[in-house]
């Protein structure tokens, strides 16, 4: 159940563009300084975010990256499916029948579905600003 690279790029730019919402629209550089995200990778899921609804822009000099409304409070969760698909702690959840012998009748099964009910609820509950919120607490 890790989180691809990009899956993790995407999250960290929406906490970006979330925490700086006083200072929108907020350049692509800006949010790859502050979060240590390669520039390159960052405009294609700039671009991904932007499809899925997650972000707007806007162009030209004093252009840059906002969210569609200051107000949204988006869950983790959305943004991790919406960038790397349905999350599994094992490929047979989500892939249906493995070349496994014990499919349809494991003794793990109900366990993997605990430890990802887990994990889906953390994600879902929690947005960006919960997030910024746990971490300006931290810092204080």
């Amino acid at each position: 159940m890790t989180l691809s690279q990009k899956c993790q790029y995407a999250l960290r730019a929406m906490y970006e563009i979330t925490r700086t919402q006083d200072d929108w629209p907020i350049k692509s550089a800006e949010i790859a300084e502050a979060q240590d995200i390669p520039p390159r990778f960052l405009e294609n899921i700039l671009a991904q975010l932007k499809q899925g609804g997650f972000v707007d822009s806007k162009r030209g000099k004093e252009g840059g990256y906002m969210l569609p409304d200051p107000q949204c409070d988006v869950p983790v969760g959305e943004v991790i499916r919406f960038i790397q698909g349905e999350l599994a702690p094992v490929h047979c959840m989500i892939e249906g029948p493995p070349e496994c012998k014990l499919y349809g009748k494991c003794p793990f099964k109900p366990m993997w579905e605990r430890a990802l009910e887990a994990v889906l609820d953390v994600y879902d509950h929690t947005t960006f600003r919960d997030l910024i919120r746990e971490h300006q607490a931290e810092a204080d």
